[in-house]
């Protein structure tokens, strides 16, 4: 592949360019054509960039080149980036990647890319989610199926795959995606970038909701960042948490520091097993793998803790809550649950919450995998219930792999995903580094210090 600009400008990091835009070492109107002509050329065979918005991208990067032409600033003034399909865009389709909602254009943007917008964001367009954000593929019958960069007969996972594969090949340089299942931590792992599932309510849902519904947000559901970097999930969150709307009234962020600045001072919690759900043996030996580089690192690394809570019956209360939330605007459930029921639920997470804050009272990060395997082939399976993965040559149930995503989610707690390695046929291989609640800026340390020790994101082959 010979070099162009796009390519020369593919792989900085969002931070870099930013820094370079403020320098007038470039300018926001080559970097978002660049980005186009990368994706007008990639993304064929990818399929991730499914809405686009291009000559309103370039209107917006020629303002923001005025902005920074007259001493301008901002945190990301003129840096142009995709948004996943279910966030609100002005004058976009959100289809939460099903034809129920018609052809329903956003009126307003949601209030996380009203944020990034007003930091300087050059929106280039949306990228693909599968139906109803409810799948680790991403495909859907309006915009078709996305594959991964690293192999295109593969998933990018779900639901923001089509945020990871972008990242991945070089597309954009920042994503904004959602999760409630993984649906941030598993893309980021299967395709080899940075993902942060911030702690519940940091950065608020409004405007990443189904059309017809208020706007507002959902329990356990998150928005977040992905990106190629630790650093550029750090410049990111800087930009969309904090309050808005009648609680912004009274309540000013003010997260907790780091716990540490040293790899070496971090107690770390290694969970490499789960009573519900299979672990690939190429994961947990890259687990493994990085458990003894940290413990050579000068970390106390612990393998076991009876701190832990019960992770079978937890996994059984967040299935529960899950469905419960996701049934939403589809059809009467069969037993639906009582307001009794629901506020059991609830008692029961905050029993959880509570025996996890105790556990980082003892532990600073968690280290689990994001996913049970390396990407996998595509499954045509329509039928959810019915499908299943491959782990160590055996056939599990597809959606038992939730239970690597429950902990976080069900705890309300911060978890930034990371790329660790690579499998034996050169597939990526990620974990996810749990903190403590609103201690986000733990895990996004965490994860950079292993990103300056160890080294981080790797492009895929051809891009």
């Amino acid at each position: 592949m010979s070099a162009t600009p796009s390519e020369d400008l593919a792989y900085e990091t969002a931070a870099d360019l930013v820094a370079a835009l403020a320098a007038r070492e470039v300018s926001s109107v080559e970097l978002t054509k660049a980005a186009i002509a990368r994706i007008e050329g990639l993304d064929g065979p990818v399929n991730a960039v499914v809405v686009r918005d291009f000559d309103r991208a370039l209107g917006a990067a020629k303002a923001a080149d005025a902005a920074l032409a007259r001493g301008e600033h901002g945190a990301l003034l003129g840096l142009p980036m995709t948004v996943k399909e279910s966030q609100n865009v002005a004058g976009l389709r959100t289809s939460w990647g099903t034809e129920v909602f018609g052809t329903w254009i956003a009126p307003q943007d949601s209030v996380g890319v009203a944020r990034l917008k007003a930091a300087g964001a050059v929106v280039l367009g949306k990228t693909n989610v599968p139906p109803f954000l409810g799948d680790w593929q991403s495909a859907n019958p309006i915009y078709g199926r996305t594959s991964n960069p690293w192999d295109l007969g593969r998933s990018p996972g779900g639901s923001s795959g089509g945020a990871a594969a972008a990242l991945a090949a070089g597309m954009v340089p920042l994503e904004f995606g959602s999760d409630i299942g993984g649906s941030i931590r598993i893309p980021a792992a299967l395709c080899g970038v940075y993902g942060h599932k911030p702690s519940f309510d940091l950065i608020p849902q409004r405007g990443h909701a189904p059309p017809g519904t208020d706007g507002g947000g959902v329990d356990l559901a998150v928005v977040g960042p992905l990106a190629r970097s630790a650093r550029d999930l750090e410049l990111a969150l800087g930009v969309l948490a904090g309050p808005e709307g009648l609680d912004a009234k009274g309540y000013r962020l003010d997260l907790p520091a780091p716990r540490h600045a040293a790899l070496a001072d971090y107690n770390v919690l290694v969970l490499d097993h789960h009573p519900l759900a299979q672990l690939d043996v190429e994961v947990r030996d890259a687990l493994h793998r990085l458990a003894r580089d940290l413990d050579d690192q000068g970390c106390e690394v612990t393998h076991e803790s009876d701190l832990l809570p019960n992770l079978a019956e937890a996994h059984e209360l967040y299935v529960r809550m899950l469905t419960t939330i996701t049934s939403r605007g589809g059809p009467p459930q069969p037993n639906p649950l009582s307001a009794e029921d629901w506020m059991g639920l609830m008692d029961g997470q905050l029993l959880f919450r509570r025996r996890m804050e105790t556990l980082f009272e003892r532990f600073d990060v968690v280290l689990a995998p994001a996913f049970g395997t390396p990407a996998f082939p595509h499954i045509t399976e329509p039928n959810p219930g019915a499908r299943v993965l491959e782990v160590n040559g055996r056939s599990t149930s597809y959606f038992a792999q939730l239970a690597w995503a429950g902990p976080a989610t069900l705890g309300c707690l911060p978890a930034t995903a990371a790329p660790i390695g690579q499998s034996q046929a050169g597939l990526p291989i990620g974990v996810q580094i749990l903190g403590g609640f609103l201690e986000d800026r733990t895990t996004l340390a965490f994860a950079g210090l292993l990103e300056r020790t160890f080294g981080g994101f790797q492009r895929p082959p051809g891009y």
